[in-house]
């Protein structure tokens, strides 16, 4: 996977924090996973795809320095809310309490408006944000532990720019950023800081493969301000920013990483 400069800050808090990373075996989601992992933290990810989980866990913990801890890879369907509980409690039994949560996991399938029935609905609420607010209710009694704790939620500059042709996911990446706002205004108290991180179109092999052509590069190139690809190291880097101390008073905000389109 293409990275960017490596010359880049480090967050000495992050190293030996518990991370917990959803979505995390392929895509925007392994560059959490590898940044996280580069700054010294016990990092967890979640995924439903076994062979690329293990496979980055494989890579990352093969000759591990000093200092560094091999990556825990559990899969865990999401949308079973029973078996998210069951995984982030495997988490904290194996790694401790859990200081940073990002939720990554989405799933951007394009669908018409007339093909959308109720149970399809429910499934696209269920992947794209229904994980995302009961993984933050499982993980606020650890970051009180902690005395406080970071959680980021990744949304999307989709419905901001009035994308068409998935509007179950831009229904649900808009709701993103209110929940981040509710959830940050009930867990401040606590030094927990809610966070929305917002990509825009990054350049991921799946999008690559299945939706990017002519013209989606043409848009790209006339939407964004800066002129290049989006990749998911750049995601990473403002996550990495968002769970860190550095960041201790920044809560209830929404951070846009989209070479300036939206």
């Amino acid at each position: 996977m293409p990275t960017i400069d490596k010359k880049l800050a480090t967050y000495p808090s992050l190293a030996g924090k518990t991370v917990l990373i959803t979505g995390g075996a392929t895509g925007i989601g392994e560059g959490f996973v590898e940044h996280f992992f580069d700054q010294g933290a016990k990092v967890a990810f979640f995924d439903i795809d076994t062979n690329a989980g293990e496979a980055l866990a494989d890579r990352l913990g093969a000759d591990l320095p000093p200092g560094k801890h091999r990556p825990m890879f559990l899969n865990v369907d999401l949308t079973d809310i029973d078996a998210l509980r069951q995984g982030i409690a495997d988490v904290r039994s194996a790694l401790g309490p859990i200081g940073v949560l990002v939720n990554n996991a989405a799933n951007d399938k394009r669908h018409a408006i007339a093909d959308v029935t109720p149970e399809s609905y429910d499934a696209g609420i269920a992947v794209n944000i229904r994980h995302q607010f009961f993984a933050a209710q499982a993980v606020i009694e650890d970051m009180k532990q902690l005395g406080g704790g970071s959680i980021v939620n990744l949304g999307s500059i989709s419905w901001m720019l009035k994308q068409g042709n998935f509007p179950v996911y831009t229904t649900a990446k808009s709701a993103v950023q209110g929940m981040t706002r509710g959830l940050a205004r009930d867990l401040g108290k606590f030094k927990i800081r809610v966070n929305t991180l917002v990509p825009g179109w990054v350049m991921t092999e799946k999008q690559k493969r299945l939706w990017l052509d002519d013209a989606g590069r043409e848009a790209i190139k006339q939407g964004q301000c800066i002129d290049g690809e989006l990749l998911p190291a750049h995601l990473a880097r403002a996550a990495l920013f968002l769970a860190s101390d550095d960041s201790s008073m920044l809560t209830a905000q929404d951070i846009v990483v989209d070479g300036g389109w939206a």
